[in-house]
């Protein structure tokens, strides 16, 4: 175990990834149990605050969420993660250590070994969970969420344990009464190895056994003799047809010799399989009955000579899968037994049978323990049961999954997902969830599994030449990693172990880093979700080494993002890469803007705003959250899903997949972690690095919330409908306390940002886009009155300024419309003095924010419904109207596509009714000058203008 800090090191990040829940008491880290007793209590864990911050945010329970959107679909994942089975999410880990799953079945998709490429990416979404349960934890201190999580660490335990050593049978019921037999979990990897001797040049052949597989797997071998491709014999419980096959061959697949059955074997049934070899003619048995007669088998034992590898349950076709199931009563004989021989088989144990045990070898599997297996022929050819795999390179080493993917990416010079798939970016996942777990409840063990998997890692990669980490790390889906650099200096920070900051970065992509530095923009063509979390990596790189690249890297890799790649919702990427700078309107489709990129994003944009406060980083935080990450979460309850989008489209009439590809994907692993810390950003505290000596409470999202800042004996309530209502009511409680309330003044809060502190308007700067500073000695009962008047408005995408997105406020409104083009809108029919689009729309009763125009009804984008939507729409202004009057000209346009009426409209609010007219005068003049209209025209759309009559 590395040295770990002094307590004087320690301050509060510990409770800020996780909020200050009390701890529930997991063991410690030698033990293992599974749902046992009580064990005794340990202090929940801190990370030194890096210096470099300037402000920190406060733990998720020192935030309580009040009623609202937020805190309704909080509640649909909270009841998700109580009530989903933990045992499932272990399983896969459980299968690879070869130990028993208890029954549990996988998760599915991505998380089992029928997914995509093949579950290559199994692992991943278990470490997700264990964030989401940490979170659940930390934010409402039920003890469900660490009982989970203790069971859950003690799995994984129990796992790493059981690597470290040789594979040792798991024992179950055999098919005669009180017999035993010998069990593969599928996804194991593990095969018996028999001596190689055990055919002794045999002329005339029998080989019996009895299976039970688990699985369909086709080409799975009961047994394969053979020395490579080439030269062999294998019995397969099913081929490409489902049936038994038995073959022998010299000369590859070409040349075998087969016996085929007729109809499958059974799945979770035992069944009994026999091959006899003897002058030209093999018969195969299936329950003791005749399937399969060759009388041209020229081939036997003896021919092949002698042979390399004699297996149970492994091929020497490296694609073939290796068998899951049963295994019992394997023999070996010398000689071809007679059918009545192989009928009696299926009655009764070999031994107890006229053929007796095999005479070359012979296992009835009867072993509890161990990994060797006693042959009972008096041969002495014990067999033992081995990994395909070898074993770990590493003692550290915790996977669900052979170590192979990562020892096959060290030498992969093209990308190939099926082979490998984002290794690294699986352990950061569980890594994450280990440090996450460890921090919220004080388990030892997850700690301790945290540094074997980071010592296991720096074990791997430090020998590695820099050209094969620059290789391995620019390689598209395979060499993927996440956010690892981030996990492991959080490590670090807990260790001081100098080899984990040595790791993180051995994970730095040079070619990245420098060009980003440089602020030259390099992303189109890129994988957007593989790229993001790398910046926030480096972000606590800096906080590490003070290394300057770092963070000009990560500054200025957000702004290649925000704006120029964003989507109006706050989202990035299509198909999952980015494309040109720009490029909005022209990309639009299904395939838009993958959640896990929001997720990202506003992790990076979190963790920029503690280093400098920029307003914009929040401002950003708002959109994606308001937009992106509510809408991504159905609004409905499932116990078997979280019910979160992997893609956003954008295309029209595109309709949300909350239940995406085959399940358990990336985005459905964020996305259970972004509805249980909605919390995290709503305030912020400056540090001692901070410069001030008056503390300052930011105050970034308005959400109904309650701020419990111990450390100045206040609480802070946040009472509003906020994104509902345009406003919010700050109330601070408890002693007298000195500190600068920051309240956010959004971009778009253009409409005259007003601050009362107990109903006395307080002087400050509104300017959108910043933070209104209110510095006093606050006392007990101090309201503090927000008012953030709304508009409705619209915001152009940049490559067609006709193709636009409606927004009040923060949200973004969606029309919900199933038709497949674009819909065409004309917006400023009665536009108020206020620039606000809203009196041209009709509010639908009883529903807020729902809004009808034509008869398309609009409506929060955040709302997670299955209705077709449209996020972007044409805009089209034909003619020229002012308050409902048209003036019969014609809305003339320059060449960017941009109108007359959107040049007017512009400069809004304007101060009354003359202040309008004056703009359109002046505006219209410039219009005439231009060529772009007449001065006949220009006469009648002054005159329009002069005779409306506006809302205000």
């Amino acid at each position: 175990m590395a040295s770990h800090p002094t307590p004087a090191r320690r301050t509060v990040l510990g409770a800020v990834l996780l909020g200050t829940a009390a701890a529930f008491a997991p063991g410690a880290a030698g033990a293992a149990p599974r749902r046992a007793g009580p064990v005794p209590a340990a202090p929940v864990p801190a990370v030194p605050l890096p210096a470099a911050w300037t402000v920190r945010p406060f733990g998720l329970g020192e935030v309580t969420l009040g009623a609202g959107v937020f805190a309704d679909k909080r509640r649909l994942m909270l009841d998700f993660a109580r009530g989903y089975d933990e045992n499932r999410l272990v399983q896969v880990f459980r299968a690879n250590a070869g130990l028993d799953t208890g029954g549990a079945v996988a998760p599915g998709g991505w998380e089992g070994l029928d997914g995509e490429a093949n579950g290559n990416l199994r692992g991943h979404f278990t470490g997700h969970f264990l964030t989401m349960l940490a979170q659940a934890y930390a934010s409402t201190g039920e003890k469900a969420y660490a009982e989970k999580i203790r069971t859950m660490v003690g799995a994984l335990h129990d796992v790493r344990a059981a690597l470290r050593e040789d594979p040792a049978v798991l024992s179950v019921p055999g098919p005669f009464p009180g017999s035993t037999a010998a069990s593969n979990v599928r996804g194991s990897y593990q095969y018996v190895d028999l001596p190689a001797d055990v055919l002794d040049g045999a002329a005339e052949f029998t080989f019996a056994a009895w299976v039970r597989p688990e699985h369909a797997d086709d080409w799975a071998r009961v047994c394969d003799f053979g020395d490579d491709t080439r030269r062999y014999l294998y019995l397969a419980a099913r081929d490409a047809k489902g049936r038994p096959r038995f073959a022998i061959t010299s000369s590859g697949a070409g040349g075998e010799q087969v016996l085929a059955g007729e109809a499958p074997l059974p799945v979770g049934e035992w069944s009994h399989l026999a091959v006899t070899l003897a002058g030209g003619t093999g018969v195969l048995y299936v329950d003791g009955a005749e399937v399969a007669r060759n009388t041209a088998m020229s081939l036997t034992p003896t021919a092949l000579g002698t042979l390399r590898d004699h297996w149970l349950g492994r091929s020497h076709y490296a694609a073939d899968p290796v068998f899951a199931g049963a295994f019992d009563e394997v023999h070996l004989w010398s000689r071809a037994l007679t059918a009545d021989e192989i009928t009696a088989l299926r009655r009764r144990p070999a031994a107890e049978t006229a053929a007796g045990a095999g005479n070359l070898a012979a296992y009835a599997f009867d072993e509890t323990t161990g990994g060797t297996f006693a042959d009972a022929s008096g041969r002495a050819r014990h067999a033992t049961l081995r990994r395909t795999w070898g074993g770990p390179s590493h003692p550290g080493f915790l996977a669900a999954y052979p170590e192979t993917q990562f020892i096959t990416l060290e030498s992969m010079t093209g990308s190939d997902y099926t082979v490998v798939w984002a290794p690294y970016y699986t352990a950061h996942k569980i890594l994450r969830g280990l440090l996450d777990a460890h921090l919220a409840t004080g388990d030892a063990r997850a700690l301790d599994l945290a540094e074997g998997m980071c010592d296991w890692m720096h074990s791997r990669l430090s020998p590695l030449p820099e050209a094969t980490l620059q290789r391995m790390w620019g390689l598209f889906s395979s060499g993927e990693f996440g956010g690892i650099a981030e996990a492991v200096c959080d490590l670090h920070a807990l260790t001081g172990d100098p080899r984990h900051l040595a790791l993180a970065r051995l994970f730095d992509l040079d070619k990245l880093i420098d060009s980003c530095a440089a602020g030259k923009d390099v992303l189109s063509g890129l994988h957007a979700n593989q790229h993001i979390p790398i910046f926030t990596g480096l972000l606590r790189l800096y906080d590490e080494t003070r290394e300057r690249r770092y963070l000009d890297a990560a500054r200025n890799f957000w702004e290649m993002v925000v704006p120029p790649r964003m989507y109006a919702i706050g989202g990035t990427s299509d198909r999952e890469f980015w494309g040109e700078r720009g490029a909005v309107a022209g990309t639009l489709g299904d395939v838009n803007a993958e959640t896990c990129c929001a997720y990202n994003m506003l992790k990076l944009s979190r963790m920029l705003f503690f280093h400098d406060q920029r307003p914009q980083y929040m401002d950003y935080y708002e959109r994606a959250l308001h937009n992106q990450v509510l809408g991504s979460k159905q609004d409905r309850a499932d116990a078997e899903k979280p019910l979160v989008t992997y893609f956003v489209g954008l295309a029209p009439g595109h309709v949300r997949d909350y239940t995406p590809k085959a399940g358990t994907t990336c985005c459905e692993g964020t996305g259970m972690e972004s509805a249980t810390k909605y919390q995290d950003s709503v305030y912020f505290t400056t540090t001692a690095a901070g410069g001030s000596d008056l503390s300052a409470l930011y105050v970034n999202l308005y959400m109904p919330s309650k701020l419990t800042w111990a450390e100045r004996g206040v609480t802070v309530t946040q009472t509003t409908g906020y994104p509902y209502e345009q406003g919010t009511t700050l109330t601070v409680r408890g002693r007298a306390a000195a500190f600068e309330l920051r309240l956010r003044v959004p971009a778009w809060a253009d409409g005259g940002f007003t601050v009362k502190v107990n109903g006395r308007a307080v002087e400050g700067d509104s300017r959108p886009g910043g933070y209104f500073s209110v510095a006093r000695t606050w006392r007990d009962g101090d309201t503090v009155r927000v008012s953030v008047p709304f508009r409705l408005r619209t915001e152009a995408a940049p490559d067609d300024p006709r193709v636009q997105t409606l927004f009040h406020g923060p949200l973004a409104l969606a029309a919900r419309d199933p038709r497949k083009d674009l819909l065409r809108l004309g917006l400023h029919r009665n536009t108020a003095l206020s620039g606000d689009l809203l009196p041209t729309f009709t509010p639908v009763p009883g529903k807020p924010l729902h809004l009808t125009l034509d008869g398309v009804e609009f409506a929060p984008f955040a709302e997670g419904t299955e209705d077709p939507t449209h996020v972007y729409f044409r805009r089209d202004e034909p003619r020229v109207v002012f308050g409902g009057l048209d003036s019969g000209v014609a809305n003339p346009a320059r060449p960017d596509g941009r109108t007359l009426l959107d040049a007017v409209w512009a400069a809004a609010p304007f101060r009354d009714k003359g202040a309008l007219v004056a703009h359109v005068r002046a505006t219209t003049e410039k219009w005439v000058a231009d060529g772009l209209l007449s001065a006949a025209d220009r006469t009648a759309v002054i005159g329009t203008a002069r005779r409306a009559t506006y809302v205000a």
